[in-house]
């Protein structure tokens, strides 16, 4: 599954790829050798500020991954509601599903993959908003 486990250094290879982007001017952007950046393609994880340097030079927000992955499988417990919000921090209001992650959904379900409650039970998606995924989908479809 695309967000459930994440390897950080296949996703950046494959953007690399796709953009057909020099090794000469990853190393120069990221002042590293062609070895680190090999060794980054193999890594599971990154430092989040070297991360934020290749999102930045591929013009990709890598950062979006582990955020679905939060959405998705970790979506916030009633518990944490009644937690005390920081001044200091910014605080999220709820999870905002970005388009991916209707798609991906969506994707599982129509084909049949999973059943509406499966997804329900697995993503801790809100009823009311799965149904209001699944109507938006169908007037797209048929109008």
């Amino acid at each position: 599954m695309l967000y459930k486990e994440i390897h950080i250094g296949k996703f950046i290879k494959e953007m690399v790829d796709e953009n057909e982007v020099p090794m000469e001017r990853i190393c120069n952007f990221l002042n590293k050798d062609d070895q680190f950046i090999e060794n980054v393609y193999n890594s599971k994880s990154i430092d989040s500020d070297l991360l934020l340097r290749w999102s930045k030079l591929l013009e990709y927000d890598f950062f979006r991954l582990y955020s679905s992955h939060l959405i998705l499988y970790a979506p916030p417990s009633a518990v944490n509601k009644t937690q005390k919000k920081s001044d200091k921090i910014p605080y999220f209001r709820k999870n905002i599903y970005t388009q991916e992650i209707k798609d991906f959904i969506m994707k599982r379900i129509l084909s049949g993959e999973m059943t509406y409650g499966e997804v329900i039970k697995e993503y801790s998606i809100p009823k009311s908003t799965l149904h209001r995924w699944l109507q938006k989908n169908n007037d797209n479809t048929n109008g």
